[in-house]
């Protein structure tokens, strides 16, 4: 298949960010596209913080992050989706589907072997990232959650359908200003990372593609998966959770969230930011210290 590599330079000299790139081309299935992580903190930690951004972000989103959950002593590992942030990005459209970001993510975990995984979501790195336990329970001993959801076929709304459409009428987004205008706090260097991985529009297929892949029709791919990931969430999950929400997200705010936190079996009370948006990793390190003070690590 085609595949584009957005070049190293467009990532020198990104603000607050200060991590050494870690890639891999062997996974099975996906041989010869190189898959980008971040590994911080010791290797021989006992717990590790798996770390999943969504739509249209990066690893950059959790810069604020890493710092503290490294700094407590763990391994935090941060990827990016194919298509994304410093991972290779497939040019055509409908190669990204459901199963192809999420068996990519499988098969990254094993590849990687980690263990004691305190599952990090928000986004799409929520409606992915939440059915992987799914398929190896062993492997995940915590969950911190974010502003996302858990689509089976149902609409989530006009605001969701809002941006579906704005996405589709704009082949070449700007990333940057879409995180500007979501977190009015980042200068414009920051924001300016977010669309760094974009060199044009052709390195855009995966940012086009999220959108669309949401289950809100029936028949959808992913529903079948999604509905057994509910399955696990309320009835066998026994781990630890914590859930932070950013209020001001227009679609995934307290009310999604507030649904998911019942679905999510011995969630406690969310951490509720009443100055958040969407992107609550830009507030991220507050949200970090606090749900390590829940787990007592």
């Amino acid at each position: 298949m085609e595949a584009l590599r957005t070049p190293d330079e467009r990532f020198n000299d990104l603000p607050g960010y200060d991590f050494a790139p870690h890639y891999v081309d062997d996974l099975p299935g996906y041989e010869g596209l190189r898959v980008h992580y971040l590994d911080e903190g010791p290797a021989e930690a006992l717990q590790t913080f798996l770390c999943l951004p969504g739509e249209p972000t990066w690893a950059y989103l959790y810069r604020h992050m890493i710092p503290v959950f490294a700094g407590a002593g763990a391994r935090v590992i941060v990827p990016d989706w194919l298509g994304f942030g410093r991972s290779d990005k497939p040019a055509s459209d409908a190669l990204y589907t459901f199963h192809f970001h999420r068996d990519m993510m499988l098969a990254l975990i094993s590849r990687l072997d980690l263990f004691n995984i305190t599952l990090v979501v928000q986004d799409w790195g929520g409606i992915l990232g939440l059915t992987l336990p799914v398929e190896m329970p062993e492997r995940f001993d915590r969950l911190i959650v974010m502003n996302t959801a858990m689509p089976v076929g149902d609409s989530l709304g006009d605001g969701f359908q809002g941006w579906k459409d704005y996405v589709a009428g704009k082949p070449d987004m700007d990333c940057a200003a879409l995180m500007k205008r979501a977190v009015p706090h980042l200068n414009e260097a920051e924001a300016a990372a977010y669309e760094a991985p974009f060199p044009d529009a052709t390195y855009k297929a995966g940012v086009r593609r999220f959108p669309q892949l949401v289950m809100i029709e029936p028949g959808m791919e992913g529903i079948e998966t999604m509905k057994r990931t509910r399955d696990f969430w309320q009835e066998d999950w026994l781990g630890e959770s914590f859930m932070a929400i950013g209020a001001k997200d227009p679609v995934l705010g307290v009310p999604v969230m507030s649904q998911l936190q019942q679905i999510i079996r011995g969630c406690p009370e969310p951490m509720v930011l009443e100055d958040a948006g969407h992107f609550v990793q830009e507030w991220g390190a507050d949200v970090a210290r606090a749900a390590l003070a829940s787990f007592k690590a």
